[in-house]
C-alpha cells in the first residue's frame, strides 16, 4: 500500500519555518533584539533625514554624498576599537553608553536643525552624522558577543534570520515612512522620533543581566587588536568568511546603479522596486531559514549561496523589463541571506569568548565596508561601459572571485561544523562552562 507523501511535505514545510526558539528560550537575547529593533526603527528615519536636509541645505549632489565619506572614517576606526574594548570591559556597559551617546547625537541634530540658522547646520550634519555612525559601530561588537553568551551555540543560525528578517524588514518599510515623515513634518520631526526610540531602546537594556565571561579580559590596545586579526590569519576558515563577504559585495553589489537601470527599462517610477528587490529575497529567505540547521557543511554552504548571489545578479543585467531584473535581484538577495546565516554560524559556533569582540569588529568591517567598495566600483564600470555591463560583469567577478577563494582555502570548503577542531573545542568549553 503506497504511503501518503503528506508527512514528508509537512516535514518539510516544518523544516522551512523560522526557528524563533532563540526568543522563546532567552530573556536576554528578547531584550537585546526588541532594542536593537526599536533602535534600528528610529535609527532609519534619521538615516532619511540627514541627507533630506544637507540637500535642502545645500541643492548640492556632492555635498549629499560626503555624508556617507563622514560616516565611513569613524565606521571603521570605532568598529576595531569597539571590538578591543568588548573583550576587556564590561560588554552590557558598552552597549548601554553607546546607545546613550546615539541618543545624545541625535539630539544634538535635533537642536541644530531647529536653533541654527540654515547656514549653520552643515558642518553640524556632517560631524553628528560622523559620530553617530562612529557610536553605532562601537556598540556592535559588543552587542553580538552577549548574544553569543545568552544563546545555546545550535541556536546561532536562527539568531541571525531572525535579527536579518527583522533588519531587511526595518530597511523596507522604514526608508519609506521615514520619507513620509520627512516630507510632511521636517527633519526635526523625525530626530525627535529617533530620540524617543533611543530612550524607549535604553530601558530595554537596563534590564539585561550582566553576563560573565568565560575566558579572561584582555586589555584593549594596538597590540590586542593586532593580536584578534593574527588569530583571523590563523583560522582559513574565517578568512574565508571575510574574503567571500568582501568579494560578493565589492564585485555584485550594484545598488548605485539602480537609477540608470530604471531609466533605460523606461520605468523610472519603478525605481523603488529594485531598491526593495533583495531585501524582499532576504526576507523570504530569513522566514524559510528553519532548514540551515540540519545543514553542517557550513564552508561549503557560504560558497554555494555567495555563488548565487553572484549568479542572481548577472542574469539580472540581462533582462528585458524591471519586473524579471528585480525578481533575479530577489533570488540574489535571498541567496546573499542565507551565505550571511551560515557566516554567522562558523564566526558564533568557533571564535572563544576572549576574542569575541575583536573578532566581531572584523566582522562588522567586512559587511559595511563592502557595499561601499560595491556602489564605487559599480560606479567606475558604468562609466566605461554602461550600467547592464557594470552590473552583468560585477556579478561574473563575484562568482570568479568566490571560486577562487574556494580553490585557495580547502579548509574553507572542507569546514564541518561536526568535526571541526574549534567548533568541537567551543562546544566543550560551552558544557564545562555549564557544569561548573
Amino acid at each position: 500500500m503506497p504511503t501518503s507523501p503528506l508527512p514528508s511535505l509537512k516535514t518539510l514545510l516544518l523544516r522551512l519555518r523560522l526557528d524563533m526558539s532563540p526568543l522563546r528560550d532567552s530573556r536576554e537575547f528578547r531584550l537585546l533584539f526588541s532594542s536593537s529593533l526599536i533602535t534600528m526603527l528610529g535609527s532609519v528615519l534619521t538615516m532619511v533625514a540627514v541627507p533630506y536636509q544637507m540637500k535642502q541645505l545645500t541643492g548640492s549632489y556632492v555635498a549629499v554624498g560626503l555624508v556617507s565619506l563622514a560616516e565611513f572614517a569613524p565606521m571603521v576606526v570605532f568598529g576595531l576599537w569597539g571590538g578591543a574594548i568588548a573583550d576587556a570591559l564590561d560588554r552590557r556597559k558598552i552597549v548601554v553608553l553607546s546607545e546613550l551617546g546615539l541618543c545624545a547625537a541625535t539630539a544634538l541634530l535635533l537642536l541644530n536643525a531647529v536653533l541654527l540658522p540654515p547656514g549653520a547646520q552643515v558642518p553640524g550634519l556632517y560631524v553628528l552624522a560622523g559620530l553617530a555612525a562612529g557610536l553605532s559601530s562601537l556598540r556592535g561588537p559588543s552587542e553580538q558577543a552577549i548574544i553569543n553568551r545568552v544563546l545555546k551555540l545550535d541556536q546561532m543560525g536562527a539568531a541571525f534570520a531572525i535579527q536579518g528578517l527583522a533588519r531587511n524588514a526595518g530597511m523596507i518599510i522604514g526608508p519609506a515612512a521615514g520619507g513620509l515623515v520627512v516630507i510632511a513634518f521636517g527633519p526635526a520631526t523625525a530626530y525627535g522620533i529617533d530620540v524617543a526610540s533611543f530612550l524607549l531602546s535604553l530601558l530595554l537594556l537596563l534590564r539585561v543581566r550582566p553576563v560573565p565571561r568565560l575566558g579572561e579580559h584582555t586589555p584593549a590596545s594596538l597590540r590586542s587588536l593586532i593580536e584578534g586579526v593574527r588569530y583571523a590569519t590563523r583560522r582559513p576558515d574565517l578568512m574565508g568568511t571575510y574574503l567571500v563577504d568582501i568579494a560578493a559585495m565589492a564585485f555584485a553589489f550594484s545598488n548605485a546603479l539602480f537609477p540608470f537601470l530604471a531609466d533605460e527599462l523606461h520605468a523610472p517610477a519603478a525605481l523603488g522596486v529594485l531598491y526593495a528587490a533583495g531585501g524582499v529575497g532576504s526576507m523570504i529567505a530569513s522566514a524559510t531559514s528553519g532548514w540551515t540547521a540540519h545543514i553542517h557543511r557550513h564552508g561549503r554552504a557560504v560558497i554555494i549561496a555567495a555563488a548565487v548571489w553572484g549568479a542572481g545578479v548577472a542574469l539580472a543585467a540581462v533582462m528585458p523589463n524591471i519586473w524579471l531584473m528585480a525578481a533575479l535581484l530577489a533570488v540574489a538577495g535571498g541567496a546573499d541571506m542565507i551565505s550571511g546565516v551560515f557566516r554567522g554560524i562558523i564566526w558564533n559556533q568557533t571564535i572563544p569568548d576572549e576574542y569575541r569582540g575583536r573578532l566581531a569588529g572584523i566582522e562588522l568591517l567586512s559587511y559595511s565596508t563592502g557595499p561601499m567598495l560595491g556602489d564605487t566600483r559599480a560606479g567606475l564600470m558604468a562609466a566605461y561601459g554602461g550600467a547592464r555591463f557594470s552590473l552583468g560583469a560585477g556579478g561574473l567577478l563575484c562568482v570568479a572571485a568566490v571560486a577562487v577563494t574556494a580553490a585557495v582555502l580547502p579548509r574553507f570548503r572542507a569546514y564541518d561544523a561536526r568535526t571541526d577542531e574549534h567548533a568541537r573545542a567551543e562546544r566543550a568549553r560551552r558544557e564545562q562552562s555549564v557544569t561548573a
